[in-house]
């Protein structure tokens, strides 16, 4: 960020309460809503290779303008720039400081694609400014961050949609309806995978790498420390960034899991296995997670691996074709519930879902399509009607909190922990709590009071 592009340094960044203060002023006087008729001005904070994807599907609406392309890292513009303007038929502004754009009163919403340390605290800027929010998942970097959305949303009466776009998926809701008819009977086991292959990195380099310019790494950085620049996506397999391929990609199945057996919030337990064991190349994060989740009789297990070459997503290209089901035993995403009547495959990428019977009969064969533009029509609506969203904050938090549960079980030795709903906290597991909340770099700070 360049402190001439926007209001002055002092006003945001003496403190952690003037960055996010400011905000909750601005918000008091902004009351403009998006009328019936009226095009949703949304503004894009990270532009990276998803953000631009869903900004240009945005432009490319006749309902909503994208006003705002703003990134830390100026060569970005371009090639973000020129693919909104040739969805919408102009060119959207361009910012290294995102609070310009939150500024803008005519701004109603803010794409949040940004890596996942800014997530939260992005999000909750953006509320305090009046804006409502399209968050990309994992919706939060620590437990403690999804309450601090919750009540931002509540607080600054914002819409927040997290990118959890299968949530919109017509055919998930018909598997929910048939598991919640009884059909598959009592179901007391559910797994869910996330198996696939991923590249070894170099090794991290002994010195930063110098900044190149146009990239404002500090505030990259945010409420992360400062680390040595590294120009490769090593930030993926660092805990001051990421939470790793549990949160980064296997949270769709996760959340996928959740709706199909009625949207449990917390577990009892969680308890993960695994480490690093085959991307030896001096990540932090774990390739391999078995994590088991007990809620109630109800047993959730989740494998995930990433060095099975022979476990594969659907191709893109198939993805909203309405395809028969996939070959099931080497899909990378799949959901699988069991009950006592008979089993379901449930597949993430448009892959349908399939029940067997208790003679391993297959009974149902439902194909099935993705649903991003329907995940976009569902968060336009919701700012116009002001309803809560498909993929709503709370289910944004309890999601990602499997992840960050499974994730702290692993960072304190792969212990079983019992996990208290009411105060979102562990039990009698300080070495755990620690975990809950990060440790935040002034003046990027998410303060208690939202």
């Amino acid at each position: 960020m360049k402190p001439s592009d926007s209001i002055s340094r002092r006003q945001f960044v003496s403190t952690s309460a003037s960055v996010l203060g400011t905000f909750a002023i601005v918000s008091q006087h902004k009351a403009h809503a998006a009328g019936a008729n009226e095009k949703v001005v949304i503004g894009l904070m990270g532009c990276g290779g998803r953000g631009t994807y869903v900004a240009t599907m945005f432009a490319g609406r006749p309902d909503t303008e994208i006003a705002y392309v703003c990134d830390v890292d100026s060569r970005r513009f371009a090639r973000a720039r020129d693919a909104i303007e040739e969805a919408q038929g102009k060119p959207p502004k361009t910012t290294q400081d995102f609070r310009k754009m939150l500024e803008d009163k005519r701004v109603d919403a803010v794409i949040n694609a940004t890596p996942d340390h800014w997530h939260a605290l992005g999000s909750i800027m953006a509320c305090q400014a009046g804006k409502d929010v399209f968050v990309e998942k994992p919706m939060t970097h620590s437990a403690w961050e999804g309450r601090k959305m919750i009540e931002a949303a509540a607080k600054y009466k914002r819409v927040i949609q997290v990118g959890m776009q299968s949530r919109s998926c017509q055919y998930l809701r018909d598997a929910r309806d048939y598991i919640s008819s009884g059909k598959l009977g009592d179901v007391y086991l559910v797994r869910v995978f996330n198996m696939m292959q991923h590249p070894m990195r170099k090794k991290p380099a002994a010195e930063s790498a110098p900044v190149p310019p146009g990239f404002d790494y500090e505030t990259w950085c945010g409420p992360a420390p400062v680390v040595p620049y590294d120009p490769s996506r090593r930030w993926l397999d660092r805990w001051e960034f990421s939470c790793g391929a549990i949160a980064g990609d296997a949270v769709h199945q996760i959340d996928l899991a959740r709706a199909l057996i009625g949207d449990k919030p917390f577990p009892d337990t969680v308890c993960h296995a695994g480490g690093v064991c085959a991307l030896t190349d001096g990540r932090e994060i774990p390739d391999t997670q078995m994590v088991t989740f007990e809620f109630g009789k109800l047993t959730m297990l989740f494998e995930s691996a990433l060095w099975t070459p022979y476990m594969t997503k659907t191709p893109m290209d198939r993805r909203d074709k309405g395809q028969l089901p996939p070959n099931w035993a080497f899909n990378a995403t799949r959901i699988e519930v069991l009950g006592t009547k008979g089993f379901m495959y449930y597949g993430r990428h448009g892959d349908g879902w399939q029940v067997f019977d208790a003679k391993a009969e297959s009974v149902v064969a439902a194909p099935g399509r993705q649903a991003d533009k329907e995940h976009h029509d569902n968060f336009i609506a919701c700012i116009k009607n002001r309803q809560k969203p498909a993929a709503n904050v709370e289910q944004g938090h309890y999601s990602a909190m499997l992840c960050h549960l499974g994730n702290i079980s692993y960072r304190v030795g792969n212990k079983k922990l019992a996990f208290d709903a009411a105060t979102e906290t562990f039990k009698d597991a300080p070495e755990a709590n620690k975990f809950l909340k990060r440790t935040y770099r002034a003046p990027w700070v998410i303060p208690d009071n939202v």
